[in-house]
């Protein structure tokens, strides 16, 4: 497996100030993503389709470590999605990776039952949601896994799914990082990354784009708002990465707080054509059709607060254009 590439030959994001960099930089986001398309379950879609997006969630999952909160209703999903299709949702990116439950082949029905865009991922999460056997069979050829998932399979992933440990990357997570940068450099694909509790993001992308070349800006390091620490977040930001902050829930409802006034920060400090928001449903009491916000929460509570409180033009871009940017890529063969 390779350890060190040359960057992605991909055109850097330019800087943009203000919080209205959504609405301004128009133009430009064009031009950087002319010629690159959105991976869905449906096929590839140029980005201007892609539409509001919920930026990080799950419609399947199942993990050892979760017993008793699966997502495996295909009814409920689809109530879900039509929930928030009716507020006005177009797209939405599930981040169950492989060996996780995430029913692919399911997909492709709801997208068209809901007439909701839907980007699937591969990847690997943490090594505590598989069974060791599932570890021992694929360890060695994960990029080639993510890869065929990527490019071969019937229904394709859009981007891959790696995950830290708690403000650490430990030998596993190094390990799958190292295959998905791989995998990066072969397809092209985005890579979205579980921050456990929000931490590790610079070690991140000391890893991703220092020894392994990923360009900053195919880099989603997800859960920031589970640890809101604005220094980091600016030097994440300052790097050239999309920063995913995943929403009110009652799970995180301690950092939650603070969302609007790390997403102004950032917004004031130029970074708002960086920012991405998403539900990240886990389990099925998250959903809205149980007793918990889910998905339709983005556009009926936070979506309508971010344009009253900081400006239309930044609501606009974390939840259309600026999506459409980081799940776009020149897909390559390998």
């Amino acid at each position: 497996m390779e350890t060190s590439r040359t960057p992605s030959e991909e055109p850097e994001l330019k800087p943009v100030t203000g919080r209205a960099a959504g609405a301004a930089s128009g133009a430009g986001a064009a031009s950087r993503t002319m010629g690159a398309t959105i991976r869905t379950v449906l096929g590839d879609i140029p980005p201007e389709e892609l539409g509001t997006c919920d930026a990080h969630d799950h419609l399947f999952l199942r993990s050892p470590a979760l017993p008793g909160h699966e997502l495996d209703d295909t009814e409920a999903a689809l109530a879900e999605l039509r929930a928030f299709a009716a507020l006005g949702g177009r797209a939405m990116a599930q981040w169950t990776p492989w060996g996780m439950g995430p029913r692919i082949e399911r997909l492709p029905e709801l997208s068209r039952r809901s007439g909701v865009h839907i980007i699937a991922a591969t990847g690997m999460h943490q090594a505590k949601h598989y069974a060791p056997d599932e570890l021992t069979r694929h360890y060695g050829a994960l990029a080639d896994l993510f890869i065929r998932e990527l490019t071969d399979a019937d229904v394709k992933a859009g981007m891959i799914k790696v995950a830290g440990a708690f403000h650490r990357l430990d030998d596993h997570a190094r390990h799958v990082m190292a295959a998905a940068a791989e995998a990066h450099h072969a397809t092209g694909a985005p890579i979205g990354v579980h921050l456990e509790a929000g931490t590790a993001a610079l070690d991140v992308l000391d890893l991703l784009c220092g020894a392994h070349g990923v360009a900053p800006h195919r880099v989603i390091l997800g859960h920031l708002n589970r640890f809101p620490d604005a220094g980091i977040h600016r030097q994440a930001a300052a790097a050239g990465a999309f920063l995913a902050f995943d929403g009110p829930s009652r799970a995180h409802h301690g950092t939650d707080w603070r969302l609007l006034d790390r997403l102004a920060a950032l917004a004031d400090a130029g970074h708002a054509h960086q920012l991405l928001l998403g539900a990240d449903t886990v389990t099925p009491a998250a959903r809205s059709s149980a007793d918990g916000p889910g998905m339709p929460f983005l556009l009926s509570g936070l979506r309508p607060r971010i344009g009253r409180e900081l400006g239309s033009g930044l609501a606009s871009a974390i939840f259309t254009e600026n999506p459409a940017r980081a799940f776009a890529t020149r897909w390559r063969r390998p």
